[in-house]
């Protein structure tokens, strides 16, 4: 039983640093570590190595020593028992564990600063008003994790910090040893900060089918999951504009492949269309059917018979009468299809094709509830009122009622 407990316990113990470690990790090879002397009573700043793109936290240990002291372990060699930085935050345990198990008599305040202006009005002033964090209480070791969202020293893109030193040994000199490590975000390593991400969306709405979209926002989300797989920010930025648009439309292509992840964007691009249809923009509803759906090769029987209808209202009858003859070879048991048919060959002046068309289907319904007399009601009360007119159409449905 023992045993596995302890199975289950090392298990839990792998699982989170495997699931942590594709989050981010500790930057080991971009660590800041600094064996700083201060003299009696002096102040000293010191800039920290530059911070890698994507960090999001970082960790810092502070160590005064004396003379002859040496470090017993590195700052990075314990964080390898930490697999991500919550493991820090939880209370007191995880700084006094960091904290080094040596350090001398002497003591110091330290600050951090934002920028090396501030962090000079520190050594030349001692003005600690712009110190995002400052330490007054004298300390002989210390241990802390700052986060980018709880702390106003790290922001997305910084750079650098300077940490600022004041020796209390107002006598002998002192040896500080200050050593950083910065926890990096995968994600946000490949420059894809917030920022960044509203600019490509932006940029991807300006698109030409996202323009056409009432809602381009599934839309725009694909593209740009797709590019931050793809290229890191800058890498995008440093394409030649031409090759920014192929790769613009290319992601575009993809996500406008029939797949489940992809419906929902195929789904408000036909109802985009639809209500274009409605409000009566039908060159609209038109060119984002065909852009959205017919030219990427998701056309269904049912596009197929927006299509036509679209055409139909348009008065583009020819176009129409295509597009529904294309929809009827796929599936030509759709009556809609053959009812919008029926309606372009009245519209068009061949009463005896329309006449023969219904005369075949009146007794179905076209959909499980909706017949095909009541179906043909309410088109021709549609078309009247979008602006055509025909006799014809009452003697169609005096056909109906026989």
């Amino acid at each position: 039983m023992l045993t596995r407990k302890i199975t289950f316990l090392l298990f839990l113990v792998l699982a989170q640093s495997a699931f942590s470690q594709q989050d981010g990790y500790w930057d080991k090879e971009r660590a800041t570590t600094k064996e700083i002397i201060v003299s009696a009573g002096e102040k000293i700043t010191v800039k920290t190595e530059d911070l890698p793109m994507g960090t999001t936290e970082i960790v810092y240990r502070i160590t005064i020593l004396d003379e002859n002291q040496q470090m017993a372990n590195s700052l990075s060699s314990l964080l390898k028992a930490i697999p991500d930085p919550s493991g820090i935050s939880q209370g007191a345990a995880g700084a006094v564990f960091l904290t080094s198990k040596i350090s001398g008599d002497d003591k110091c305040k330290y600050g951090i600063f934002s920028s090396n202006a501030f962090a000079k009005e520190y050594k030349e002033k001692g003005k600690t008003d712009n110190a995002c964090l400052f330490q007054n209480s004298p300390v002989n070791k210390e241990a802390r994790r700052l986060s980018i969202d709880k702390s106003s020293c790290l922001k997305t893109g910084q750079e650098y910090l300077w940490f600022g030193f004041e020796s209390m040994n107002w006598i002998m000199k002192q040896k500080i040893v200050l050593e950083i490590v910065p926890w990096v975000d995968n994600k946000l390593n490949r420059g894809w900060t917030l920022e960044n991400r509203q600019t490509i969306i932006r940029q991807i709405k300006a698109s030409d089918l996202a323009k056409k979209m009432l809602n381009a926002d599934d839309f725009s989300l694909c593209i740009l999951e797709k590019m931050q797989k793809r290229y890191k920010f800058q890498e995008f930025q440093n394409l030649l504009a031409i090759e920014k648009n192929k790769a613009f439309k290319d992601f575009g292509n993809a996500c406008l492949l029939e797949k489940p992840a992809n419906k929902s964007i195929l789904t408000a691009i036909r109802l985009d269309a639809m209500q274009y249809f409605k409000n009566r923009k039908y060159e609209q509803a038109i060119d984002l059917l065909q852009t959205g759906i017919m030219e990427n090769g998701n056309a269904s029987v049912l596009d197929y018979n927006a299509l036509g209808q679209y055409y139909l209202y348009s008065k583009q009858f020819d176009k129409a009468l295509k597009a529904l003859k294309e929809g009827e070879s796929k599936d030509e048991s759709e009556l809609l299809i053959q009812l919008n048919m029926a309606h372009v060959y009245l519209l068009k002046g061949d009463y005896k094709k329309a006449k023969e068309i219904h005369k075949k289907y009146r007794g179905q319904n076209v959909t499980p509830t909706l017949s095909w007399k009541a179906r043909t009601q309410f088109d021709f009360d549609d078309l009247r009122k979008a602006g055509f007119v025909s006799d014809d159409f009452d003697r169609i449905l005096k056909l109906l009622e026989e």
